[in-house]
């Protein structure tokens, strides 16, 4: 079945708010076996509203709009929708008892406008909102299927979840599903990545395959479509077992793990601790290991030293690799990650030293030099990275390049 999704509301164009309800429906439609072919975005319009919606319905199978169901003049999608299919509006019985049993408990006085919220289109099938006022509403006509959902996130995904699944499978019968495996990338270009398994992008058809390009990494997904998850899962894995065996070594998670889960769950097992001397990261790397639930088991304590005098005084770098050779190099990185092991007596250190910009850059070092240095039994290592992006990019690339560091040294790889 073909759907298309829209969403509606002006603060969506106007960048206001972000989009997050379409990439919601699209993966778990997907997931039951229906193809989102189209997203439009439409704003609080009547005639240009009327027109996407129009335009939807001769495409697809299924549209799906979210928003403009509330109480404000500004909320005209479920009229709209009502105007194409020639019917009139009324009073949603069960949705207007809830309405008044909501505002009665809450003791707040309800406003006439409200009375909007509880109007559907004559001869609807209404969802219940378990999490809100507006119901959803479903209009079918000529095999086409029209549905509304509230455009607050925790009210969609509930509604979504628990009455439009159940509804779609029921009235289309759809037994196939799509699965996705998603292997999660580090230190591969896409470019690269691409040529290293250009022939299986080439041939793919059931299952397939994409790259795309994130802040964490490169990702691949594979995808097939199948009559149960289990033989999804069959077509999916010869297709990832040659994946793996080209460039398992860039693969860190699957699924979109976050690494500082992968590298969390290595360290307790392991039984190992660390501690960080971050300079131009601030504290970052800190924070998202500490993320972790647990990660007092082997986070044991940072020292953010972004000015030399903490370099010096806690951390022992000589004053004289500071004159030398400055904040940002190699011998200060070596020395931050030894120092922070050693203060903190850890079985790794790591240490950040760099220039997250946009000012302190010159000639020699650029915006986006940052020296990264993991130190334990096994040596002390020491990588040059140069990031681009912004102030916020280069942090999070730099605390993601460390986090891989640790992984790899925790897992005896080669780090460099």
């Amino acid at each position: 079945m073909r759907v298309e999704l829209i969403t509606t509301g002006s603060e969506l164009l106007l960048g206001q708010i972000v989009n997050t309800n379409s990439a919601y429906m699209a993966s778990h439609l997907n997931d039951i076996g229906f193809d989102v072919l189209y997203q439009t975005t439409v704003g609080d319009n009547y005639d240009r509203m009327k027109t996407v919606i129009k335009n939807a319905l001769e495409r697809a199978d299924i549209v799906i709009t979210t928003g403009g169901l509330g109480p404000t003049q500004g909320d005209i999608t479920k009229y709209v929708c009502a105007e194409i299919m020639g019917k009139t509006m009324v009073t949603h019985a069960e949705s207007k008892k809830r309405m008044d049993d909501h505002f009665r408990e809450k003791n707040i006085e309800m406003t006439e406008n409200n009375s909007r919220q509880v109007l559907v289109p004559e001869s609807a099938h209404v969802f219940i909102n378990y999490n809100g006022i507006a119901p959803g509403i479903v209009q079918a006509c000529d095999e086409k299927v029209l549905i509304n959902l509230p455009g607050p996130p925790r009210e969609m995904k509930d509604m979504f979840d628990r009455s439009l699944k159940p509804f779609l499978r029921d009235k289309f019968g759809i037994k196939h599903v799509i699965h996705s495996v998603v292997l999660d990338t580090f230190d591969i270009g896409e470019s690269f990545l691409e040529t290293k398994i250009r022939d299986l992008i080439l041939k793919q058809y059931n299952p397939t395959l994409a790259l795309l390009v994130r802040p964490s990494g490169v990702i691949i997904r594979i995808t097939a479509k199948a009559d149960s998850v289990e033989e999804a899962k069959q077509l999916i894995q010869p297709v990832e077992e040659e994946i793996y065996s080209r460039v398992g070594q860039y693969v860190y998670a699957v699924d979109d793990e976050p690494m500082e889960n992968v590298v969390g769950r290595l360290l307790a097992a392991k039984k190992i601790t660390v501690s960080c001397a971050e300079s131009c990261t601030g504290g970052l790397l800190t924070s998202r290991l500490t993320d972790i639930a647990g990660s007092s088991e082997y986070v044991t304590g940072s020292i953010v030293s972004y000015s030399n005098l903490v370099k010096v005084k806690h951390l022992h770098v000589p004053e004289s690799i500071l004159a030398e050779k400055g904040a940002v190099s190699e011998e200060t990185a070596r020395y931050m990650a030894e120092g922070v092991a050693k203060c903190m007596g850890t079985d790794i250190g790591v240490g950040i030293t760099g220039i997250a910009g946009p000012g302190g850059a010159t000639e020699q070092k650029p915006v986006g030099l940052v020296y990264i240095s993991v130190t334990g039994d096994r040596g002390t290592y020491v990588v040059k990275n140069l990031f681009s992006g912004k102030r916020e990019e280069i942090k999070y690339r730099a605390t993601q390049k460390a986090l891989n560091m640790i992984r790899l040294y925790l897992e005896d790889k080669s780090v460099l």
